[in-house]
């Protein structure tokens, strides 16, 4: 059993020391991956601080003690798919912004909605290897596919935000 399977195996049989050693290993990488999308510091640990409750909550649940860092970035992606329609919800446009800033601004919120627009899988993907740094063979370990597929997909992930950017 690999060091993070034996974890969440352990903190699924209830060992909170476990599931606090697994928090420390993905901590910076759930962080990166909500202030990348929340572009708020403060959302993004209420969004990672929500995800780990809910994933504590939860590690019985877990099926498959590989893929804890798979299933616990889903609860992340989920929470700030939220926070994001919450966000836009309550935010009113600011009419009195300089141009470039409200051009920053726009291309912003276009990089946002070719990222969101991708599958749920394409964006875990391109979240995992551009936020987290992850690579393709250890992307591939969390979703159990094989290295080439995931190349392959985020290549098609990359290509069709690059089609909406244009």
């Amino acid at each position: 059993m690999t060091d993070c399977k034996q974890l969440a195996y352990e903190a699924k049989q209830g060992n909170k020391e476990a599931f606090g050693e697994l928090y420390q290993e993905v901590y910076q990488d759930l962080y990166h991956f909500a202030l990348y999308v929340l572009k708020n510091p403060e959302d993004a640990q209420d969004a990672v601080a929500e995800t780990v409750a809910d994933a504590y909550a939860a590690i019985g649940k877990l099926r498959d003690c590989e893929a804890f860092k798979g299933w616990i970035f889903k609860i992340l992606s989920n929470k700030c798919k939220r926070k994001l329609k919450e966000y836009t919800r309550k935010t009113e446009p600011l009419y009195e912004q300089e141009g470039s800033v409200q051009g920053d601004l726009d291309r912003d919120m276009q990089v946002r909605e070719a990222f969101f627009s991708l599958s749920d899988e394409e964006r875990f993907i391109v979240a995992m290897q551009v936020f987290g740094g992850y690579k393709s063979k250890e992307i591939g370990s969390i979703l159990h596919k094989n290295h080439n597929t995931v190349r392959s997909r985020l290549d098609r992930a990359l290509k069709k935000m690059e089609v909406i950017l244009q």
